[in-house]
């Protein structure tokens, strides 16, 4: 219902060449407008920004990953379309969420992104500080993915009441516009390790975030590996960039149908305005205009550069125009007749002539197709890749019931 929104820049990375027939159109529901099946995303959306839903018997839970990982995956799988998994998870070693936070263990998410599934453990990043002479507060800076802080203050607060947690004299939220800062205040005596890992234990500053990679390839739903993603991707790209190429290459001959037209018309130019001024009316000129055969002169170099030999041939040394080109000649403006306008169709047709003939490389090479995609890639991790946020910790996330226990001296 919106009729207008602002993008961010790499949103329009999704939309980019929409217009150039590189992907089908439907009728929306109410069959009033056309909508594309798909965007010609030139980023591996579903990878790169992740994917939540459920359906009828089935769910989907993907993660974001991190882009400049994801374009350098999809760049060794063009090299190598061999490539192990193992080496595809050596550049993608497991998500990356854009709230930061830290993954525990790195086999459990190479583990679910070659099976397409598993359970990954993500914790807040948590520091301790010296706030007062006697006092140790935690400090939380980044929180994992899709946990509202809010929520976690309230959860600290009512394990604090019932006494699941013990050692906290005070919470509070210090975020500004300089980023996200949560101050856990501990009481005196209070051990800020035991503290921290029973706060791992009994709040959602610690959480397992479900990675199933259910998704749609070729309109049937089916669990994926990274791989298999990966794959499906690029072979959509392939096809977009030679349904574009196929576009491009039409426009392209168009463009330099009328130009051929122009530079017969210029070569000509003395006949051409002869036979107009004898012609009753623009219908009469313009049969008049197709109806002989004009000679080609010395425009025949720029016709072959652009494949056009129009209805009777270069090797006649004879053209003749067709009725677009008679309906450009009869449209062209005086100023097109000097000197500089006349070299400029000249240098437009080779301008033209070049473009075809990178088009018919490209859709008939197709060697040549995978380097246009992967200069396109590279193109767009320069433009929007940033670091990896979240880091992947060695270790496990379970805490021993020792470490949830204050050590103090005991009589028995």
């Amino acid at each position: 219902r919106y009729t207008e929104a602002r993008m961010a820049p790499a949103a329009s990375a999704l939309l980019t060449d929409i217009d150039k027939d590189t992907v089908d159109f439907q009728p929306n529901y109410d069959e009033k407008e056309l909508e594309p099946v798909v965007l010609p995303a030139r980023i591996p959306n579903l990878l790169v920004n992740g994917a939540g839903g459920i359906a009828v018997g089935m769910a989907t839970n993907i993660p974001p990953h991190n882009l400049g990982e994801i374009v350098d995956a999809c760049v060794a799988l063009l090299d190598d379309p061999n490539i192990s998994d193992d080496a595809l998870l050596d550049i993608v070693p497991g998500p990356d969420f854009p709230t930061g936070g830290e993954i525990m263990g790195r086999t459990a998410p190479r583990n679910a992104l070659r099976d397409g599934r598993g359970s990954v453990i993500v914790r807040g990043k948590a520091t301790i500080e010296t706030i007062r002479k006697d006092r140790e507060a935690i400090v939380v800076t980044e929180l994992p993915f899709q946990v509202n802080k809010q929520t976690l203050i309230e959860r600290i607060v009512e394990m604090v009441r019932e006494k699941r947690i013990e050692g906290i004299s005070d919470v509070r939220d210090e975020s500004d516009r300089d980023g996200m800062r949560m101050v856990i205040e501990l009481k005196r005596d209070a051990s800020a390790d035991v503290v921290l890992n029973q706060l791992w234990r009994f709040t959602p500053l610690q959480t397992s975030f479900g990675v199933s990679m259910l998704a749609l390839d070729g309109r049937r739903p089916r669990t994926m590996t990274l791989k298999e993603m990966l794959t499906a991707f690029l072979d959509f790209r392939e096809e977009v960039i030679r349904r574009r190429s196929i576009f491009l290459l039409g426009k392209a001959r168009e463009r330099a149908h009328i130009l051929a037209g122009l530079a017969i018309a210029v070569a000509n130019i003395d006949e051409i305005v002869a036979t107009i001024r004898r012609s009753p009316d623009p219908a009469s000129a313009r049969e008049a205009l197709m109806g002989r055969d004009w000679p080609i002169e010395d425009v025949g170099p720029l016709l072959a550069l652009v494949e056009e030999t129009g209805q009777v041939g270069p090797a006649a040394g004879f053209y003749r125009l067709s009725e677009a080109q008679a309906r450009a000649i009869l449209e062209l403006r005086l100023q097109r007749l000097t000197g500089l306008e006349r070299d400029k169709i000249g240098e437009d047709l080779k301008t033209l002539g070049a473009e075809i003939a990178e088009y018919l490389n490209i859709l008939g090479s197709r060697a040549r197709l995978l380097e246009v995609m992967q200069a396109e890639l590279l193109e767009i991790k320069e433009r929007f890749a940033t670091p990896r946020r979240t880091q992947l910790e060695e270790g496990t996330a379970e805490a021993d019931i020792e470490d949830l226990i204050q050590r103090e001296d005991m009589v028995v």
